[in-house]
């Protein structure tokens, strides 16, 4: 009971001088005194507000034009693409925090008092911020070793997601995918997790089976199937051609037909041999079955 009347006691203290203060301020000559300055700090706020949007958009032009004499520079340096998206991006998000804290000091807020706050609240900004410290070391990585470059085709292991890399920059990479849709992937996990890149080589090997009945003749559906091959324009003749029996299935004996193409004429190939194995079988009389099954009766 006693420290709850000490508490009461303290809380009505605190309130007398609070309410001190106010009549102080309240007294007409201190009224009238901040009144009259009014006009004078709002007008300095004012200008002050002005001329730091002003700093703003002269410092964004500025550092577009830094910006372009960089990736200029670059460019006639013959710097992959990616390189030099990866250091436009560096140095637009560096030179926009530094304009940030140029126009913050403007309003009395000391810059190296902000990197203090900043640097003793470290471990907790670390915390807050490990996933963008991630990706953007993934960026490093990747322009460093180069597992993939703009242009290249590559598929992420972990996530299944694939595409022809467009941009590479300081946190993530877009992949654009065959039906025309952009793909974000951050470059901590395209650096810690596993990935192919398709078109590393100038060529690319297809792979594709068919399936040919019991009764056909066999040699000759290899030997029209070869030529089919040898006769495409596209096809690598100095590379492996092969047609070969992959496996004696339930009801088709499936063939495994084999060549190489370019990696930019892979797909359209793909599909083209795909469509004129089965004109070229259709053509030579073989039956391409579908499955099926023997039942036999036995009477009796």
């Amino acid at each position: 009971m006693m420290g709850y009347m000490s508490a009461l006691s303290a809380a009505s203290a605190g309130s007398g001088e609070i309410m001190e203060e106010v009549e102080e301020l309240m007294k007409p000559g201190v009224l009238k005194a901040f009144l009259s300055q009014l006009p004078e700090k709002a007008w300095n706020l004012g200008i002050r507000v002005l001329l730091a949007v002003v700093a703003f958009f002269i410092g964004v032009q500025l550092i577009k034009l830094v910006r372009s004499i960089i990736r200029k520079s670059m460019n006639r340096a013959n710097a992959e693409v990616g390189a030099v998206q990866f250091v436009d991006s560096f140095v637009k998000a560096a030179f926009y925090v530094l304009l940030v804290l140029m126009i913050a000091s403007s309003f009395g807020l000391d810059a190296a008092s902000i990197v203090a706050v900043l640097g003793s609240a470290g471990v907790a900004i670390g915390l807050a911020v490990q996933g963008s410290l991630s990706n953007l070391a993934g960026g490093v990585l990747i322009l460093i070793l180069k597992p993939f470059k703009v242009g290249d085709y590559i598929r992420e292991d972990s996530s299944g997601k694939e595409g022809t890399v467009t941009e590479i920059q300081i946190f993530y990479t877009k992949l654009l995918t065959f039906d025309n849709q952009a793909v974000i992937l951050p470059n901590g996990n395209l650096a810690n997790n596993s990935l192919v890149n398709v078109s590393a080589e100038a060529f690319r090997r297809m792979d594709i089976k068919v399936g040919i009945s019991y009764r056909a003749d066999l040699r000759k559906a290899k030997e029209v199937l070869r030529q089919m091959l040898e006769e495409d324009e596209k096809t690598v003749k100095d590379r492996d051609m092969l047609v070969y029996v992959d496996e004696l299935a339930e009801s088709a004996v499936i063939l495994g037909v084999r060549c190489w193409f370019a990696q930019e004429d892979f797909w359209s190939g793909k599909w083209r041999i795909t469509e004129n194995c089965k004109l070229a079988l259709d053509g030579a009389g073989i039956e391409i079955p579908y499955n099926q099954l023997d039942v036999h009766v036995k009477n009796g």
